[in-house]
């Protein structure tokens, strides 16, 4: 049922055990364990395009954080209304707060495949898929200090003495790739978190599921380990540290091309020319000054002409229609003062 996933699967595993068996030697563990690694790494790579174009949605979805803040403190008693109004915000700029699962929900069907081929391989068989007997009987001879990678620790004595191995020599390597996994497991979830927008973690719901995953999957990580093949463990490290490297690259990768798109913008503000000393700007120069002051409320434009910088004042007069002279020079003009001032002369002749 589930070939067509399960043939490509096992036809990586192939391919980077022709190359890392010819190096080693065909039945050595460790290129059996490093055709492990590069499965993943192979899968991933693949994977990487989903996230890049993941991450930088994600970046875009910062710049309507305003926003957000703005339906929290309006429904900050209606967690609901909330939740509502921010899954609208997002259908709206068009982003998928889950968009980041992607690639974690593509590699469920791989890894169960390998798990379920690794189990394929049984001393006896024939065939396991696109390896045949003799693939088969390399794989099961093949060891890592003793511990077979087609076996787990919680495996009877019977099954584990059939594949010439034993209970300590599988603890001894399966514990600490279990811790190691684990810890991994943790440092990515921890990137993972961190790398959600503000947009994603104000949903209550995702903000709950990311703190439970936090936790519960290096949990996981430990409590499952005692049931897993030792190269499905070896499989989970190395997804963990491709993870943590990738996290660290595509960060980088988004900070230098959003660098790069800020230095555009500026060279083109700064391209623009600007009017000489003394010069008449034109309506284009106008227009742009008054748009980096922020100065919104009046066209710099009239009739397709610049205003002159003293546009507010006409006939001598200052903003709000008082005149040119003053309040001095109002007291002067009134009638009333003038009648009284004479007045006073006449008396001081008499």
């Amino acid at each position: 049922m589930f070939d067509f996933i399960l043939y490509p699967v096992s036809a990586i595993l192939w391919f980077w055990h022709k190359i890392f068996g010819f190096v080693l030697g065909p039945d050595n563990g460790f290129a059996w364990a490093l055709s492990v690694f590069f499965l993943v790494f192979s899968l991933r790579t693949v994977l990487l395009k989903p996230a890049i174009s993941q991450m930088r949605a994600g970046r875009k979805m910062q710049k309507f954080a305003p926003q957000i803040q703005k339906l929290r403190e309006k429904h900050k008693n209606d967690r609901q209304r909330m939740a509502q109004e921010m899954q609208k915000l997002q259908s709206e700029h068009g982003v998928n707060p889950l968009g980041g699962c992607l690639p974690a929900l593509l590699q469920i069907p791989v890894f169960l495949s390998l798990f379920h081929v690794l189990r394929e391989f049984q001393p006896g068989r024939q065939s396991n898929y696109i390896f045949d007997a003799e693939g088969v009987r390399s794989f099961v001879e093949a060891d890592v200090f003793g511990a077979k990678l087609s076996n787990w620790i919680t495996q009877s004595d019977h099954d584990l003495a059939l594949f010439g191995t034993d209970r300590p020599s599988m603890i001894m390597v399966g514990v600490p790739l279990m811790i190691i996994a684990s810890v991994a497991t943790f440092f990515s979830m921890r990137i993972s978190m961190k790398r959600q927008t503000e947009a994603a973690m104000a949903n209550p719901q995702t903000a709950m599921m990311s703190k439970l995953m936090l936790y519960i999957a290096p949990v996981g990580a430990l409590v499952s380990g005692p049931f897993l093949p030792i190269a499905v463990l070896l499989y989970w490290m190395a997804n963990n540290f491709w993870t943590l490297g990738q996290a660290h690259f595509l960060t980088n990768k988004i900070d230098r091309e959003e660098a790069k798109a800020k230095e555009k913008e500026l060279a083109a503000k700064q391209s623009v020319p600007r009017p000489k000393p003394g010069a008449k700007p034109t309506a284009k120069q106008a227009d742009e000054a008054a748009k980096e002051s922020g100065d919104t409320a009046e066209p710099a434009t009239t009739n397709g002409e610049a205003k002159p910088a003293a546009a507010n004042k006409t006939n001598g007069q200052r903003a709000g229609g008082r005149p040119g002279g003053g309040k001095k020079q109002q007291q002067k003009n009134r009638p009333g003062k003038q009648a009284a001032s004479s007045k006073r002369s006449q008396k001081k002749r008499r």
